[in-house]
């Protein structure tokens, strides 16, 4: 005798995403309300409500003290609006498969197409997906209903269709209803929205069943996904029963069969088909089949085994080491998680993925009955999970958030829920001027381009970009709503050239001249801030028409000619150094930013010849204000001011007497042009 599971059998993605935020709220201590059962299993819908969950049919029913949780079939448009008018707290748990048609059927209502929806009309999941159809919409369940809707649709010839399936409808009948679709529908655009867990759960059913003299299928009996299940190994195994828990099982159709296989919906918990497994292998140890009890365990131990979708398993952390993690699977071999295998981000510790006692989801990579142990995969699993819900927001534009984790040839690596996301060169950021090795080890938010398999190979390619542009917008917008000449704003200097600095104020970009980076003289505007550096700066000018901006830099109360309005006063003694020689006198430097001038008549006691006889660029000298123009930015300065009058010396005033009566006794003929000119003036008056 043998018993095969399918490998598929148990929760889907988007079951286990919702029933693990129920828990997780109910862990946090808070009171639920789910809207209607959180799945199509009323053993777990029991479960949840020994734990305090309660199941409503109504919005309004919900307590305003509950968190309210949407169930993963989705709700109408018209419901989240009713849950936000009512201030509801309450988290989503849709499907994210089915998120991606009511995404679907909006736009297209925007683009005033026809939709037609493959699926039962009453079930939750299609009554949520007509919820978001403002166009019309019409349902069909099989190739004949959809054959009768070419009466009722009016005009079909000139209609524009969107054509979405049931995440859970059957695939076989699917391909059907595609060729009538063509033939009767030209114009459509036809969206396969069966979730791809589905198709594998279909298809391994039909195949498991062929080769089974007995096929169980468990699962609600409400649930279509099951029911469709069930239909399938129905057609190939006449002996095919649909039980919801191990007490319905016929222990006479298993003592009686050779071959058994065990299939389960996407909303059975794993316990229930493992009680299922328990009472098949209690009833088989007491019949009369010759089987040894050693070659059952293994056939049993081999059945849990493949319980676990694509070879999964439970385990608790026993301990952690900087290599590896060490896990209780509840068998006889240890198993353990190698350090690369927890995680596709290379930089984090183990300590930080996971810690002790906590369970976890795994992949059997490799069993070592030699050595006792089992090699398992945390992230393979994680990567699975995250692949679906790449995959399900595939065609959304949503923003996701991500870690970088490596520059490589060509772009960088971001890694969203254990899938690696490549963000080409040119997607990666605002500038291509930008360095990629920058962005390693960055949070970073970015949109996806393209999410495709072929075969086992997979890839997801994102972009920073597009998220930066649409951020820019905003800012820029908000900008030139608020900007006004004089406020100011932290920027980041983004680039330098010769005459000055551009600075980012977000999304905007402004320019400081090299002027206005600092009350001295500079050459090059790096001398005062260089590329990344965060300055304040205020708006001097904006021209509205071309958009640009003249920013200030310079600190008004640094501003030197106010400081020595403040600290320096006509008669103040400085300490200055000589910066320039001229014929006329010399400048020497007052406080940074200000030179003033010492006139050659300035600087000594007695007459000199020149001013570098006294004086040289660098001496250090001592001067006395003596006169400020702030007008014209002049200052005038006095050596002589700060020296003792002298005595001339006798010989010098000997030689000024004679000069004097030289001048007194000059010859006639230098006299007369005086004298003319007083003729001059005489006539002047006579006239």
């Amino acid at each position: 005798m043998s018993i095969r599971v399918a490998k598929t059998a148990g929760f889907c993605f988007g079951v286990n995403r919702a029933v693990t935020m129920v828990y997780d709220l109910i862990n946090e201590g808070k009171k639920v309300c789910t809207l209607g059962p959180i799945i199509h299993n009323m053993e777990m819908v029991k479960e949840l409500e020994s734990k305090g969950c309660k199941a409503i049919e109504k919005v309004e029913d919900c307590p305003k003290d509950c968190t309210l949780v949407i169930r993963s079939h989705g709700v109408s448009k018209s419901i989240i609006e009713k849950i936000k008018e009512l201030n509801l707290s309450y988290v989503d748990a849709t499907c994210p498969f089915v998120k991606k048609i009511h995404n679907i059927v909006l736009k297209a209502g925007q683009e005033n197409k026809t939709v037609l929806i493959a699926g039962n009309k009453n079930h939750p999941e299609v009554q949520g997906i007509i919820g978001h159809c403002s166009s019309k919409c019409y349902t069909f369940n099989n190739q004949q209903e959809l054959l009768e809707l070419e009466d009722l649709i009016p005009d079909k010839n000139n209609k524009s269709f969107c054509v979405v399936a049931q995440t859970t409808f059957s695939k076989k009948e699917w391909k059907k209803c595609l060729k009538t679709i063509k033939k009767v529908c030209t114009n459509s655009e036809i969206f396969d929205t069966i979730c791809r867990a589905t198709s594998e759960r279909q298809e391994e059913a039909d195949s498991l069943s062929s080769l089974s003299d007995l096929m169980v299928v468990i699962g609600d009996r409400h649930s279509s996904n099951t029911g469709k299940l069930f239909d399938i190994c129905k057609s190939k195994c006449k002996n095919t029963c649909l039980i919801e828990t191990a007490q319905e099982l016929d222990k006479s159709l298993v003592r009686a069969s050779h071959s058994i296989g065990v299939t389960a919906g996407a909303s059975t918990p794993a316990r229930i088909i493992k009680e299922v497994l328990d009472t098949m292998s209690e009833e088989i140890k007491s019949s009369e089949t010759v089987v040894t009890e050693e070659s059952f365990e293994a056939m049993l131990e081999e059945s849990l085994k493949n319980l676990n979708t694509n070879e999964r398993v439970k385990g608790v952390v026993i301990s952690i080491a900087p290599n590896e993690v060490i896990v209780d699977v509840g068998r006889k071999q240890s198993g353990f998680i190698p350090a690369d295998e927890l995680s596709n981000d290379p930089t984090v510790k183990p300590e930080d993925v996971v810690s002790v006692g906590e369970e976890l989801e795994l992949l059997i990579m490799k069993t070592n009955d030699a050595e006792g142990t089992i090699m398992l995969s945390k992230r393979r699993v994680d990567a699975q999970k995250g692949w679906e819900e790449l995959e399900a927001k595939a065609d959304s534009d949503e923003i996701l958030t991500g870690k970088v984790t490596e520059a490589v040839k060509g772009g960088v690596i971001v890694v969203y829920n254990n899938v690696r996301v490549f963000i080409p060169a040119s997607q990666a950021t605002a500038s291509r001027d930008d360095s990629l090795e920058d962005l390693v080890g960055t949070e970073v938010q970015f949109r996806l381009l393209e999410v495709s398999q072929r075969g086992r190979r997979r890839r997801v390619v994102g972009s920073i970009r597009a998220v930066l542009r649409e951020q820019r917008a905003e800012q820029r917008a908000a900008f030139w709503e608020t900007c006004e000449v004089g406020k100011k704003y932290t920027g980041t200097v983004k680039s330098i050239t010769n005459y000055g600095a551009f600075v980012d104020l977000g999304g905007v970009f402004g320019m400081v001249h090299i002027s206005e980076l600092s009350w001295t003289h500079i050459k090059n505007p790096s001398e005062v801030v260089n590329v990344g550096d965060e300055i304040e700066v205020y708006i001097k000018e904006i021209n509205e028409e071309t958009k640009k901006i003249s920013l200030g830099y310079k600190d008004p109360d640094a501003n030197p000619w106010e400081i020595l309005r403040r600290d320096y006063p006509v008669d103040t003694v400085v300490d200055a150094t000589i910066v320039g020689i001229t014929t006329f006198g010399a400048f020497a430097n007052v406080i940074p930013g200000i030179d003033g001038l010492i006139h050659i008549s300035q600087i000594a006691n007695q007459r000199i010849e020149k001013t570098s006889d006294v004086l040289s660029v660098g001496q250090k000298v001592q001067a006395k204000i003596i006169a400020i123009d702030f007008d014209k930015k002049r200052v005038s300065l006095s050596m002589r001011a700060l020296l003792p009058e002298e005595e001339p010396a006798p010989a010098e005033v000997a030689e000024e007497v004679v000069a004097s009566t030289e001048e007194v006794t000059a010859p006639a003929e230098e006299v007369a042009p005086a004298e003319e000119e007083v003729v001059a003036t005489t006539e002047s008056v006579e006239e």
